[in-house]
């Protein structure tokens, strides 16, 4: 109350965020965005705790091996803030249900480790014309943007094509380092205070424990979010 008022309060309490993903990233954001007082968290995940997900998907613990990721999330968070209102959903985002599953949402996370997934979260966050907070995690090292669309690049602007699909390794401070970078955005995105990292790249390299940043231009031929492609949906 003493850092953001009554009214900020007020504002996080009705503030709905839909959270793609319940592991490494997922985890760290949707707990304290949970605790900051986030009216409603969906959490949308398809998978089941592993022993191997444990040194960074805070969520869960080794009890909680075999269960639904969304399960244990939906769990963990009611018992760290029970006033809040927690939607889990066990599901695959995929082109036919991206918007259903998104439904009203004041912003989406993306806590996803694969881009095809990610491209389609840019997709509804455009359409439905909500912020994207992005995030991406490998070893010790992370990075992560903040876009409004029609107004900053968006995701596609920013990589054009995928990187080859890969299993890569992760240390739980990575996820946990870039989840609150992202969980702060959403909190200065929803009260309306400090500066968004709209437009830049943020990057953190661990082993040097150094952070630099990428500045970004929305491109207007965007496959995604250009002048053009908005145009052709405007006629459907």
């Amino acid at each position: 109350m003493l850092l953001f008022g009554d009214a900020g309060q007020e504002r996080l309490k009705k503030a709905h965020i839909f959270i793609a993903g319940a592991g490494g990233l997922g985890s760290p954001i949707a707990l304290y965005l949970a605790v900051a007082g986030i009216g409603t968290l969906t959490v949308v995940d398809n998978d089941v705790v592993d022993q191997s997900n444990l040194n960074r998907q805070i969520l869960h613990y080794d009890r909680d091996i075999g269960r639904k990721k969304t399960a244990s999330a939906e769990e963990k968070l009611m018992a760290a803030n029970p006033d809040i209102t927690v939607k889990s959903i066990d599901a695959t985002i995929d082109a036919s249900n991206a918007g259903t599953l998104i439904r009203n949402a004041d912003g989406i996370v993306d806590a996803m480790d694969n881009y095809p997934t990610r491209y389609l979260l840019n997709d509804a966050a455009i359409e439905k014309n909500i912020p994207l907070f992005h995030g991406g995690i490998r070893g010790f090292y992370g990075q992560a943007t903040t876009i409004i669309p029609h107004k900053t690049a968006c995701l596609r602007c920013i990589f054009p094509h995928a990187p080859p699909q890969e299993v890569f390794p992760v240390v739980g401070v990575t996820p946990g380092f870039i989840g609150m970078v992202q969980a702060t955005e959403v909190l200065k995105y929803l009260l309306g205070s400090g500066e968004l990292l709209t437009n830049r790249l943020f990057i953190w390299d661990g082993m040097q424990a150094h952070a630099e940043e990428i500045v970004l231009e929305r491109n207007p031929h965007c496959a995604a979010c250009g002048d053009t492609t908005i145009k052709k949906r405007k006629k459907k």
